[in-house]
């Protein structure tokens, strides 16, 4: 015998609260003959007569009184919990969990996260730094960032903005030590400062001019995994950094660092925000994927 259906409780609740098929009707919207024919196949599915009914009168038996005082709070507390859940398309709120590599959250995420939050003020936001492939879902992420060239084909892509660089930087006192690199291949006879990902792994750097694309790895003075002691060893004269443009502008144009191999070093799209394809992303999700198409929208005008 299967389960009573939702409606049929609902419908039974409807009926006993007004005394009357016809109100109950109205009020759920259907049919009397409708009405009446769910509370005969509750009847028939719990094997108890709820309801005493003439033509003139209708009462609750024992049994009905029992389920009512029972069921009438708890099919309130569903009609609330779903209120709730409309409700946050209103008004997002809830968890969102966010992986990303350490550029993009600090060069692109993080001038989003106090404006964000304040439009939303009910979302937890929660950003984890990871230069490693993460599978999102399987690690509980609502959504992730990465470069056009390592997303899934499954996953929806939203660009998070304009185009970024890597620069090749050293201090104004290395180069005046060792000299300035006027090709790629140059680096091979300087001291550099590389970074190894969390992975382990330690990218060759690539340049490309003309179409011709030259990968190398040079020698390592330094190897980091923090990008704030590259930076600081860049500008002490350690060696020369490739690293984005982003995190080194401000030293360039101060003077602290010199950019060298300029020409060797086109732009390429910015990084994606991903998430898994389904009908209809979480509340919280939804609000970040509008407000990164308002942002983005911004940055376009503004520029």
């Amino acid at each position: 015998m299967r389960e009573p259906d939702l409606r049929d409780l609902q419908a039974f609740v409807a009926v006993a609260r007004s005394g009357n098929f016809r109100r109950a009707a109205r009020e759920q919207g259907v049919a009397v003959s409708s009405l009446s024919q769910r509370l005969k196949d509750l009847e028939e599915q719990l094997g108890v007569r709820l309801l005493n009914r003439t033509t003139r009168s209708l009462a609750l038996t024992e049994a009905g009184e029992l389920l009512l005082a029972r069921l009438g709070p708890a099919l309130g507390e569903v009609s609330a919990a779903i209120d709730q859940v409309r409700g946050l398309h209103e008004v997002a709120a809830g968890r969102l969990r966010i992986n990303a590599p350490p550029p993009a959250v600090d060069l692109v995420l993080a001038p989003m996260v106090a404006p964000f939050l304040a439009a939303h003020p009910r979302i937890e936001l929660e950003i984890v730094a990871d230069s490693g492939f993460v599978d999102i879902v399987r690690a509980g992420f609502d959504a992730g960032i990465r470069y056009g060239e390592h997303l899934a084909q499954d996953m929806i892509a939203v660009s998070l903005g304009g185009e970024q660089r890597y620069a090749i930087v050293a201090s104004p006192q290395y180069v005046a030590r060792h000299g300035r690199p006027a090709h790629p291949r140059d680096l091979l006879r300087h001291a550099c400062i590389r970074t190894r990902f969390s992975s382990g792994a330690m990218l060759d750097w690539e340049f490309e001019k003309d179409g011709h694309v030259i990968k190398l790895s040079p020698p390592a003075q330094l190897i980091a995994i923090y990008s704030g002691l590259a930076f600081r060893a860049a500008c002490d004269g350690v060696g020369c950094w490739a690293t984005f443009d982003g995190y080194v502008r401000e030293a360039v144009a101060a003077g602290t660092l010199v950019s060298v191999l300029e020409d060797w070093c086109p732009p390429f799209p910015g990084p994606f925000l991903y998430y898994p394809s389904r009908r209809q992303p979480p509340p919280a999700l939804a609000a970040f994927v509008a407000f990164v198409a308002e942002w983005r929208k911004r940055g376009s005008t503004a520029g």
